[in-house]
């Protein structure tokens, strides 16, 4: 039987309470378990996982990830919001905490590229729905474009449900 889906990510971080600050501030995760000053288990706001990201802490003296640089290792996770609105929403914590690294078209997903306080990639995106990929949509996906994120909210709307038979069933 194959894998069917992640379940959760693990990562180390310098500062436990420092990152769960980002992670729930900016992404809205919440904590389903703590142990002060060593872990927390955090859940996605419409997640039905025990938790869907682990963060253990390893201490001030950790040094920077090589990952991609010098050592192979993970590169981002992804995460997905259900609408343009939420992308945006998210667009402006993470430029308020000075986290936001770039912002891609990639046609048919609408992806921000950030940091956490450890430097650790990720990125949150917005997935067309399947009955809006057309074949002008796909005709560019090989090439990535700067998000104009205003511009596909007015093709697209705020509150379209983004992934509709891609990530999310019908």
């Amino acid at each position: 039987m194959p894998v069917q889906r992640l379940n959760h990510a693990v990562l180390y971080v310098r500062d436990v309470e420092r990152s769960h600050a980002f992670y729930r501030d900016v992404l809205g995760l919440r904590a389903k378990m703590e142990i002060p000053g060593a872990a927390v288990f955090l859940q996605a706001e419409g997640s039905t996982n025990d938790h869907d990201l682990g963060l253990f802490q390893i201490g001030a003296g950790a040094g920077a990830s090589e990952a991609g640089r010098r050592t192979v290792g993970l590169y981002h996770l992804a995460w997905e919001v259900d609408t343009l609105a939420e992308l945006s929403r998210i667009r402006d914590a993470l430029l308020q905490a000075g986290a936001l690294v770039g912002a891609s078209d990639h046609a048919t997903t609408k992806a921000l590229y950030a940091q956490d306080p450890d430097g650790l990639e990720f990125e949150v995106s917005w997935l067309l729905p399947a009955d809006l990929i057309t074949p002008e949509v796909t005709e560019g996906a090989a090439i990535t474009a700067p998000l104009d994120l205003e511009r596909e909210i007015a093709r697209y709307g705020a509150q379209t449900r983004g992934g509709v038979g891609v990530s999310v069933a019908v």
